[in-house]
């Protein structure tokens, strides 16, 4: 019986003290306090809000946009202009190959929700991009008034003109494909224009894209669904130990508030290491399935205590100035 007892003590005693190594490893109670704000990613820079109820892949959102308090038109040069303005770190923008070898900034795949043209971006030159007017299918009251039209005619940038006009601002460049001879000619498009330091730049997008980017690029910071995969994964299994995973590495990840809690450490502990490892780590709200953002001024109680990465913002206009202040 005495033996029996003392079996059973000295596992519940091997069980606190591997509880203990754990909580010890992972807990962010002890780690040191950050002394920076988080930093700030405006998606689409200034642009028109719009309902998310009911939103699906295919859903034309200018028909759907709130009533405009301002007229700035995502995706143009005035609107990141803004966004920086606005207390922005980071700006991300939306790209597209064209006929005539260039990169159209434009987030749809077609032309027909946002503009007078038709079929699929990525099918004109550049030249007939520029002739259109962005701003040209907004609405707010199903349709009696555009209250955008015309107002965008020609401001369809090209990603040479945005890198040449933000030289020193951090971009981070979404590939609207998964096809990798985009990635590559990406690559080549970088290399030719770039302005300043390649290190301000971070592209993300579908998986054979971005390995292919990364191929021709290894210094350039990217992020797809296979690059979270091959960091995530094994941190899931060995993260308690403190290791970091050399795939996780010079790298992105975009962690939804909903699974961050999941991470060993998170969030001080996970982001210490993190940027040890020279990742950057940007929290989106809900899951991420329709980048969600924190986009109220309620929404910034939910950010992770002891984090200062970087937070997903719809609404840099609303949020930068409350960290600006």
């Amino acid at each position: 019986m005495k033996n029996r007892k003392s079996v059973i003590k000295k596992i519940w005693m091997a069980l606190f003290f591997l509880f203990l190594i754990f909580f010890l490893t992972n807990t962010s109670l002890f780690s040191k306090e950050e002394l920076d704000s988080p930093s700030l990613l405006a998606h689409r820079g200034v642009h028109q809000t719009f309902s998310m109820e009911n939103i699906q892949s295919d859903t034309c959102t200018a028909e759907r946009i709130d009533e405009p308090v301002h007229s700035y038109i995502e995706n143009t040069i005035p609107s990141m202009m803004a966004a920086f303005e606005s207390g922005a770190d980071v700006v991300e923008l939306d790209i597209h190959p064209t006929t005539d070898g260039e990169f159209a900034v434009f987030h749809d795949w077609t032309l027909e929700c946002r503009t007078e043209g038709n079929g699929e971006t990525r099918e004109h030159s550049m030249e007939d991009l520029k002739a259109l007017d962005v701003g040209y299918g907004y609405t707010s009251d199903n349709g009696v008034t555009y209250p955008l039209r015309g107002k965008g005619k020609g401001l369809m940038p090209t990603l040479g003109e945005v890198l040449q006009q933000f030289p020193d601002k951090e971009l981070l460049i979404h590939i609207k494909s998964d096809d990798p001879e985009e990635g590559i000619l990406l690559a080549e498009y970088l290399t030719d224009y770039t302005v300043g330091n390649m290190s301000k730049l971070s592209v993300y997008g579908g998986d054979l894209s971005i390995a292919a980017l990364k191929e021709e690029l290894p210094e350039l910071r990217v992020m797809s669904k296979a690059t979270m995969k091959s960091c995530l994964i094994p941190y899931f299994a060995i993260g308690w130990t403190g290791y970091v995973p050399e795939s996780c590495a010079n790298g992105q990840l975009h962690i939804p508030e909903k699974i961050g809690k999941w991470l060993w450490g998170w969030s001080g502990k996970f982001h210490e290491r993190m940027k040890k490892a020279d990742t950057r780590v940007i929290v989106v709200a809900g899951d991420g399935g329709w980048s969600e953002g924190f986009d109220k001024v309620e929404d910034l109680e939910r950010i992770p205590e002891k984090f200062s990465g970087w937070i997903w913002t719809n609404r840099i206009e609303e949020i930068g100035p409350i960290f600006m202040k």
